[in-house]
């Protein structure tokens, strides 16, 4: 499955792939992996990238096109 929306989100920020891998405390390349659709995000790193970008794990999995996280 390829996350189109994680790198959208990261480019609206004007975030490189290396900051955000930083954020996350993993490697670049994992990072990209995960953008790339190569490997599957484990269920930490999915919402540890929800509170990064302020949005709901269902948007960035693509099960609804509503941003705001759930309160």
């Amino acid at each position: 499955m390829k996350y189109e929306r994680l790198q959208d989100l990261r480019e609206e920020q004007f975030w490189t792939q290396t900051y955000v891998a930083y954020k996350l405390n993993i490697a670049q390349r994992t990072y990209a992996h995960y953008e790339n659709g190569t490997r599957s995000i484990p269920l930490d790193i999915l919402c540890n990238l929800a509170d990064l970008y302020h949005v709901s794990t269902d948007y960035l999995l693509n099960r609804t096109d509503c941003r705001t996280p759930y309160p």
